[in-house]
């Protein structure tokens, strides 16, 4: 497939890798469990970024009613279950016929990847089903709203804000807030240059994300997505420990088969 917009598809590409591989360094090499406390430090990191970009005229918010805001919540209680769920998941694990065909592709890896899987994590792979749960109702409710008046990055605005203030507010019921005081790497550089990268990575991935997604047809999108997707997962076992056996490598193929499947119907509308 001939992918458009080079520069930004691989910019795009480099931001989804080191950010899905800083993530996956402080939650699961470091083991910072304490998803509250991340995922608020790097909501917080993004909204208060994007809000300067806003005042310094980089990137255009505009200013919605509140009614406006108040019928988008329900999708940023979801986006904080997509964040949280993910990074749980993240520090335990590793219509046509071609659509249905690429959806059984997907289905058939992901329920035969925990029988398959040598380091098997029942919490981790719970998760991660409640991560695609919110990223499916995310979709839906997006796009059986259909906001005209909100904006991509309007959208992920209220999203931040949303996201810091139900966190933070729930990081000492969680428990993370004191627990996080024993981690033993909390005073490490280590571990205060990767949270910082995260933060940074995550803003600038968002922000190519939004751009790709207005500059190119959803297919071409569809397409770099994918192609962020196989180079994370092929460069991943060279930077993490990873105990994979045939059919593991399998699953992953026949899921990568899958989501082939859903680039080329995209592009093609078939």
């Amino acid at each position: 497939m001939y992918l458009k917009r080079p520069a930004g598809g691989l910019a795009f590409c480099l931001f989804y890798l080191a950010s899905c591989f800083t993530n996956k360094y402080v939650l699961s090499v470091l083991k910072f469990t304490y998803p509250t406390l991340f995922q608020g430090w790097q909501t917080l990191v993004g909204g208060i970024l994007l809000h300067v970009s806003w005042k310094l005229g980089w990137v255009e918010i505009s200013l919605c009613s509140r009614s406006e805001i108040l019928s988008w919540l329900p999708a940023s209680v979801i986006f904080v279950g997509i964040i949280y769920a993910g990074s749980r998941a993240l520090s335990r694990l590793q219509v046509s016929h071609l659509k249905v065909c690429s959806v059984l592709f997907l289905l058939v890896a992901a329920a035969c990847l925990p029988l398959c899987d040598t380091q098997f994590d029942p919490n981790g792979y719970l998760w991660a089903l409640i991560h695609l749960l919110c990223v499916g109702a995310y979709k839906v409710f997006h796009k059986l709203w259909k906001p005209n008046s909100l904006s991509d990055l309007d959208q992920q605005y209220i999203n931040y804000v949303f996201s810091v203030v139900l966190l933070a507010s729930a990081s000492h019921p969680a428990g993370d807030l004191f627990s996080a005081l024993d981690f033993p790497f909390l005073y490490f550089y280590r571990f205060h240059s990767s949270c910082c990268a995260s933060g940074l990575l995550g803003f600038f991935l968002m922000l190519h994300t939004v751009k790709l997604k207005s500059s190119t047809t959803s297919g071409q999108y569809a397409a770099w997505s994918f192609l962020a997707k196989v180079i994370t997962a092929s460069l991943s076992p060279l930077f993490f420990a990873m105990t994979a056996n045939v059919l593991t490598i399998s699953c992953l193929v026949i899921s990568g088969v899958g989501e082939a499947l859903l680039v080329y119907t995209e592009r093609t509308g078939t």
